[in-house]
């Protein structure tokens, strides 16, 4: 309900501007400690990215809600959002984007970490459960850079507005495809914020939406095996749909104003 996250948007913000806030029976405020301040920007950014891993990855349509409260956090509390960026660079190259590179003397375990793998007791985590992680935090990002907090100050620019995402397609689109995650970050990109970038940026969009059905598209293909072709078929479809249609679908799950009326 709007009403139940305003509530959260409130709790944390009263926080992060040092008032004291009930929690758990207790009362806390940042001003206790003189690194206070500092601990909870750190972990709460990391507990957002925490919520992209998990949450969204689960239920999509959860990413909306999360979003909009980091996205007004951010704007009253650039610190977070600077820290949140980090933990999310670090647990997903992708969203920088960036593939790393393995470097001489690095070992397979260490390689597998940068590539944002869970490694445990030398164990890695399954590719189906490392995609869906990577899924729910680019589909995060995706939902911060197109969301303001309705009650905010609309007077300044969003703090990592839909330029960030503009750029993030483009740059996307420069780097060679790896089999699997390519195909399912662009898919998971278009479908959360391809409406808002249709909007912003008009024939400019059109024309990169052209490019990744025409060029991009079959160097994906270039470097899938048979086995993993299920996102592939599923990007070409939204795209060939898109262009057809002339229309990016707004994503499900957005905000709707009756929303904040709950």
């Amino acid at each position: 309900a709007g009403s139940k996250l305003r509530e959260v948007f409130d709790k944390i913000n009263n926080l992060l501007s040092g008032k004291p806030v009930q929690t758990e029976g207790q009362t806390v405020w940042v001003t206790q400690h003189p690194q206070g301040l500092e601990f909870v920007c750190y972990k709460l950014a990391e507990k957002f990215v925490r919520h992209g891993e998990g949450e969204v990855s689960f239920h999509r349509d959860s990413a909306f809600p999360i979003a909009v409260v980091l996205s007004g956090i951010w704007e009253l509390h650039p610190r977070v959002g600077d820290i949140f960026l980090a933990h999310l660079h670090k647990k997903c190259p992708y969203s920088v984007p960036f593939y790393p590179a393995r470097k001489e003397g690095t070992s397979m375990e260490e390689y597998q970490r940068m590539l944002g793998y869970e490694v445990h007791d030398s164990k890695v985590e399954e590719q189906d459960h490392f995609l869906k992680r990577m899924s729910g935090m680019i589909r995060l990002y995706a939902a911060i850079i197109q969301l303001r907090w309705p009650y905010g100050n609309k007077q300044g620019a969003h703090p990592h507005g839909l330029s960030y995402g503009w750029r993030w397609l483009a740059q996307m689109l420069n780097l060679e495809p790896l089999a699997d995650v390519t195909a399912m970050l662009l898919l998971d990109f278009l479908e959360v914020c391809g409406n808002a970038l249709m909007k912003q940026y008009g024939i400019q969009f059109w024309k990169t939406m052209f490019f990744i059905q025409k060029s991009y598209i079959p160097r994906i293909e270039a470097v899938t095996s048979s086995g993993q072709m299920g996102c592939l078929s599923r990007l070409k479809n939204f795209v060939q749909k898109c262009l057809q249609a002339e229309e990016i679908p707004l994503p499900k799950g957005i905000l709707t104003p009756s929303f904040w009326r709950t």
